[in-house]
């Protein structure tokens, strides 16, 4: 390749992504199926609204403690609030894309040259950088090893 190398040169063109409005058993289906670790989230025109990530979806040492209870007279009386169980519950389950995803996102445009790209993914230590037009609509992905076959494939 002559050249400054683009972001258009390298990227994925055919992306795998979400909507804000999937849920996360969707999500988790895609990156099983294609074998990514993460993808874009994009709203019905396309436009990048967020990224979510195998990283998103782990949660770690969460434990849910049910609420103190005690029955008495055949009923039960809540020693604490349920309130906490519950919402706590909801947001581990997280059902939504919109509820898990990273709303802060690194991303390039097609023009932009291959070092900015490597200079956000190791600065900001993101495994992909979106590539997108100047309305935010996603055009491609770049991923850590689209960077190394660039580099390493001349």
């Amino acid at each position: 390749m002559a050249g400054k190398v683009l972001a258009k040169d390298i990227m994925t063109k055919e992306v795998i992504t979400v909507n804000e409005n999937d849920t996360i058993e969707k999500v988790a289906q895609l990156m099983l199926n294609h074998h990514v670790s993460g993808m874009p989230v994009v709203d019905s025109e396309g436009k990048l609204t967020g990224v979510i990530s195998e990283g998103d979806l782990v949660i770690q040492d969460k434990e849910i403690k049910a609420p103190v209870m005690t029955v008495f007279l055949g009923g039960v009386i809540y020693l604490e609030n349920p309130g906490r169980f519950n919402k706590e519950l909801k947001r581990i389950i997280a059902l939504k894309v919109s509820e898990l995803m990273s709303k802060k996102v690194y991303s390039v445009g097609p023009e932009d040259p291959i070092e900015k790209v490597i200079k956000i993914i190791s600065e900001k230590e993101v495994n992909r950088i979106p590539v997108v037009d100047e309305n935010k609509r996603l055009l491609g992905i770049i991923s850590r090893q689209d960077i190394i076959k660039a580099t390493h494939s001349r």
